[in-house]
């Protein structure tokens, strides 16, 4: 039987459960609101934006967002119908493709950057002084590397 997390450890549990569940929640409900964009959609823009050429590998995307390829690809899909993205073959290797950002997807982005930044200082971030945003960040980046190599090694194929 696994043992129990001990009652103050299932507490942060459940509270980190619950209001990031109500915190991704509410920050999507503002960004189609006021921008009629997904999370998924202003994320996939900002990873562009921030991109050499405003342009990334469909298979580092998809690893960026954590997404499944089917799923990255259901998402630029929609993108491109909107004019957000395109998707082009890469030019130094012509069986993969890229996703780029358009002029229109850029715009986009600037125009809901300002109100997204907004939502997530009143939902989140203003409700912190310095030392507790140290303290997530410091305990989110640990999370994230040990995330990453413990994903990195279980997708690494073993040889015999």
């Amino acid at each position: 039987m696994t043992e129990s997390l001990g009652s103050t450890r299932e507490a942060a549990w459940r509270a980190y459960i619950e209001a990031s569940q109500r915190l991704y929640t509410q920050l999507e409900e503002d960004l189609r609101a006021d921008s009629d964009l997904s999370f998924a959609d202003y994320h996939v823009l900002v990873l562009l934006s921030e991109a050499p050429g405003q342009r990334l590998r469909m298979g580092e995307l998809a690893g960026r967002l954590i997404f499944s390829p089917s799923r990255l690809t259901y998402q630029v899909s929609s993108m491109q119908r909107r004019g957000l993205v395109s998707k082009e073959p890469c030019p130094d290797d012509r069986r993969g493709s890229e996703a780029v950002l358009t002029a229109a997807g850029l715009l986009v982005l600037r125009e809901a950057a300002p109100h997204h930044l907004a939502s997530v200082r009143t939902h989140l971030m203003d409700d912190l002084d310095d030392a507790e945003v140290a303290c997530l960040t410091r305990v989110f980046d640990r999370l994230g590397e040990r995330l990453r190599a413990s994903r990195a090694d279980s997708t690494t194929p073993t040889t015999r």
